[in-house]
């Protein structure tokens, strides 16, 4: 395993267990170069789970990649990694759920969308705008207006 700080090559395990849903092994490595310490995860390679892109091509499902796309989205925001990790296994666990173990973009995007909504609203507009692909400022303005009359109370 190559330690993510120096790039080096060896290492040793300091802790294993679990992860909570079993479906995972956690390991606790340090670098016997630099002496820091990093987690790896440990997972059983299945048939992969494959994406449906908006044009019909089929990908296969990277983790990472929505990871980065929420990362992106709740930079500098108060959300926490581990919300972002238990979204990132709702949306793993939607693929996996289903019948032919394949799922479109657009049904992730508007499951990670209503999840931001929630959990953040700034970090939802800025998700929603790369997401929706706003080409101008107005249709940014209205995905505002909506988010606002949503969180008017009733009789507004």
């Amino acid at each position: 395993m190559k330690c993510p700080f120096c790039d080096h090559l060896h290492d040793k395990v300091v802790d294993s267990r679990e992860s909570k849903e079993g479906d995972a092994i956690r390991r606790r490595r340090e670098c016997l170069a630099c002496e820091r310490r990093f987690t790896t995860y440990e997972r059983i390679d299945e048939v992969p789970y494959m994406v449906i892109k908006k044009d019909g091509r089929r990908e296969k499902f990277d983790r990472q990649k929505v990871l980065g796309g929420l990362l992106k989205a709740c930079e500098k925001r108060p959300v926490s990694m581990a919300r972002l990790s238990e979204l990132v296994n709702r949306v793993e666990s939607k693929v996996s759920d289903s019948p032919d173990r394949e799922i479109s973009t657009i049904n992730i995007g508007e499951f990670l969308m209503d999840c931001l909504r929630d959990l953040d609203k700034i970090a939802y507009v800025r998700f929603a705008s790369v997401y929706r692909d706003f080409q101008d400022e107005q249709a940014f303005f209205d995905e505002l207006k909506t988010l606002m009359r949503q969180k008017l109370p009733e009789g507004r």
